[in-house]
């Protein structure tokens, strides 16, 4: 793959991503194909997965010009290795057996995701290069001590999955902070749990006693949970999807089974709307509202309607815990957003702390995109 010429800056900067209209030619590269990248003068600068399909047309996982055997289980296999090493020594303990062993271009993988579940490794392919390779990541994860491996496709814009290896029985429990979960990996959204929340689960836990928490958006139940870990009077679980709610309420009573805990299955903004209790403590993470770039400004009105109601429905004192994992909204921006749905909510509101994902979804600091989650804690008078 061949650049235009001016256009190798960003590459020399080793950012991974190359867009269509930096690439003068791609010769004989088909979808899925590990490609060279070269300046329009010839020098090589790295190699990545190509896809035609896509405005990102090429994911560098390699910089420099030597050219290992990209094709070998090898190559993979070690920097696979060398991420399971580092969330050892970060992650793993009695406490927490559940964490992101791969996090796509924060792990040189571009395009995939690992997440460990107790004994089961759950691999997300969200490019051809990567769906093409599975059966050689799958062969890492063995060699690892993996022996039940689900593998999920998302290149087809549906989201399909298989048992590689081994065959789970049902719903896996973990435990994230010493807290049991039941986590379906087959049919549950993205690899079956939202691990990038557990340190800011932890806080809730941390700051919920003797509160009545509003949990929106609340899919499982993780941050119900953890509030009521930490002393909360009643948890309330909004989500649009019953099936979430099902299994939230199982997590609800694996860990508490005599706790106070309600399942709404409503529109969240309806919800939050029409609800007339003035909780102490909201949880706010939708999912993500901005999908790609163009759809930034739309995303901004969601993410300040929902805060404005949010803000004015708090209890004098109360907590909002506030999130956008839209990777096209910045932490700035998001700020900015909550500001102005303070200002229309005409209440008085503090930042606590500033939230962000953990250790194990690391973020190259030549990739800043990687930089997903961001979150806000705020006390509202």
């Amino acid at each position: 793959m061949k650049l235009k010429k001016g256009r190798d800056k960003s590459v020399r900067n080793r950012h991974p991503w190359i867009f269509s209209g930096a690439v003068e030619k791609a010769e004989d590269a088909r979808s899925g194909d590990i490609t060279a990248v070269t300046t329009a003068e010839g020098e090589r600068l790295g190699f990545g997965f190509y896809d035609p399909h896509s405005q990102i047309v090429c994911r560098i996982f390699h910089f420099g010009v030597v050219h290992d055997d990209f094709e070998s289980d090898r190559y993979w296999r070690i920097k696979i290795e060398n991420a399971y090493v580092l969330r050892k020594k970060l992650i793993l303990s009695e406490l927490t057996n559940c964490y992101r062993l791969i996090h796509a271009e924060g792990d040189g993988f571009p395009g995939l995701i690992a997440d460990v579940y107790a004994g089961a490794a759950v691999l997300q392919c969200l490019t051809p290069g990567t769906e093409l390779r599975k059966g050689v990541f799958a062969k890492a994860f063995k060699e690892l001590g993996f022996e039940n491996i689900f593998i999920k496709n998302s290149t087809g814009g549906k989201a399909e999955g298989s048992w590689d290896a081994g065959r789970g029985e049902g719903l896996i429990e973990v435990r994230e902070n010493g807290l049991r979960f039941l986590v379906d990996v087959e049919k549950g959204q993205k690899t079956g749990f939202f691990l990038d929340q557990r340190e800011n689960r932890k806080l809730a836990s941390e700051v919920s006693r003797g509160r009545r928490v509003l949990n929106l958006f609340s899919y499982t139940g993780g941050f119900s949970v953890a509030a009521l870990s930490g002393g909360a009077l009643e948890a309330v679980s909004v989500d649009v999807s019953e099936a979430a709610l099902e299994l939230c309420e199982k997590n609800v009573r694996l860990n508490f089974p005599e706790a106070r805990h309600i399942t709404v299955a409503e529109d969240c903004f309806q919800y939050l709307r029409n609800v007339e209790t003035a909780y102490d403590m909201i949880v706010v993470d939708p999912p993500a509202f901005a999908k790609n770039r163009g759809a930034v400004n739309q995303a901004a009105r969601g993410y300040k309607d929902l805060n404005m109601i949010a803000i004015k429905k708090a209890a004098p004192g109360g907590l909002i815990f506030t999130f956008s994992c839209s990777q096209h909204i910045s932490a700035d921006l998001f700020q900015k957003i909550v500001f102005g749905a303070a200002v229309d909510a005409g209440r008085e509101a503090k930042i606590l702390q500033r939230l962000q994902q953990p250790a194990d979804h690391p973020v190259s600091i030549y990739h800043p995109e990687g930089e997903y989650l961001k979150g806000l804690l705020l006390r509202v008078e």
